[in-house]
C-alpha cells in the first residue's frame, strides 16, 4: 500500500506515520516542495522500514528549478507549474513541453529530497501525468541517473474497476479510457530497465475510497502485485489551505484503511520489495 503526498500537509504526514506505526502502510511518495516537506524528510530519516519514493510533481505546484530553466513547463506569469491537468496535457500532447524540462526537473526534485538524506526507492506523479509517453520517458532517465529503477504502474485493470463502487461515471470512463496507454507504458518500463507492478487499484476510488470499496477491492485480488493508491490525511486548517480537492476524503481514506486488518491471503510488502533484484 502507498500513500500519495508525503509533505503536503503535517496533518497528511502524521496520517502516513500512523498508518505505517500501526503496520498498514508499506510505502509513500514525497513530494520535494510542499508546505510540510521538511517535516516529512524528517520522519523519513527516522523511520527507515518506511519505503519512501519521489512524487514527482509537474502540475499544480512550485518547481525545484528556477522557473527561468522551465520556459515549457512554467507558467512565466506566476512562476508555478501549470495550474490544473488539462491545462498541462493540452500543452504536453500538442508538443508544447520540451521533455527535457521534465527531465530536468524530475531530476532536481529527486536530487532534493536524496540530498537531504532520503533513500528513494520508486518514484511516480503527481495527478499520474506519467502514464503519457511524452512524461513517462523523461521522468525514467532521471530516475534512473539517480539510482533509482521502480515505478508506479497507475493503471487500473477491469477487475479492479468492477470492484470499486460508487466512483463517479466520468472518472470510471476516464480510467477505463486511459487504460489504452498501457501497452505502451509497459513497452517503455521494460526498454528503460525498470521494474513496476501488474497494476494499481484504488485509482477510480480516489476522492471516495472508503471501507466498504477497499474490502470489495481485496476480496477481488487476483494472484499477482498490486498497489493500492491511497491519499489519507487529516482535514485540518493546513489541508484546506493546500489547494487540493480530497479534503474530507482523506479522513475516510485514513479508517478505510483499517479494513486491511481482516484481509487474509495478501501478503503486504513495499516499493523497496518490489525494486528488490
Amino acid at each position: 500500500m502507498n500513500a500519495d503526498d508525503f509533505g503536503l500537509t503535517a496533518g497528511v504526514n502524521r496520517a502516513i506515520l500512523e498508518l505505517h506505526l500501526g503496520g498498514l502502510l508499506t510505502s509513500t511518495t514525497l513530494m520535494a516542495r510542499a508546505a510540510a516537506t521538511e517535516e516529512a524528510i524528517e520522519l523519513a530519516r527516522a523511520t527507515p522500514s518506511l519505503s519512501v519514493g519521489c512524487h514527482i510533481v509537474l502540475v499544480d505546484g512550485e518547481p525545484v528549478l528556477p522557473p527561468a530553466q522551465l520556459g515549457t513547463l512554467a507558467d512565466p506569469n506566476t512562476g508555478r507549474l501549470q495550474p490544473t491537468l488539462g491545462g498541462f496535457l493540452k500543452r504536453l500532447l500538442s508538443g508544447r513541453i520540451r521533455g527535457a524540462e521534465i527531465e530536468a526537473e524530475a531530476a532536481a526534485q529527486i536530487a532534493s529530497l536524496q540530498g537531504r538524506g532520503v533513500r528513494l526507492t520508486h518514484v511516480d506523479t503527481h495527478k499520474h501525468t506519467h502514464m503519457f509517453p511524452a512524461v513517462l520517458r523523461p521522468l525514467l532517465r532521471a530516475a534512473r541517473a539517480a539510482g533509482i529503477r521502480a515505478v508506479r504502474n497507475p493503471f487500473e485493470l477491469g477487475w479492479s474497476v468492477r470492484a470499486t463502487p460508487g466512483a463517479p461515471w466520468l472518472r470510471r470512463t476516464e480510467v477505463t479510457l486511459l487504460r489504452r496507454l498501457e501497452p505502451a507504458f509497459r513497452r517503455i518500463v521494460a526498454e528503460e530497465g525498470f521494474v513496476t507492478t501488474d497494476g494499481a487499484i484504488g485509482v477510480l476510488a480516489t476522492g471516495t475510497l472508503d471501507a466498504a470499496t477497499v474490502s470489495s477491492l481485496l476480496r477481488a485480488l487476483p494472484a499477482g502485485t498490486w498497489e493500492l493508491v491511497t491519499h489519507p490525511g487529516y482535514n485540518d486548517g493546513d489541508l484546506a489551505q493546500a489547494h487540493t480537492r480530497l479534503l474530507a476524503s482523506r479522513e475516510t481514506e485514513r479508517e478505510a484503511l483499517r479494513a486491511l486488518r481482516s484481509v487474509t491471503g495478501a501478503r503486504l510488502i513495499s516499493f523497496a520489495d518490489v525494486a528488490r533484484p
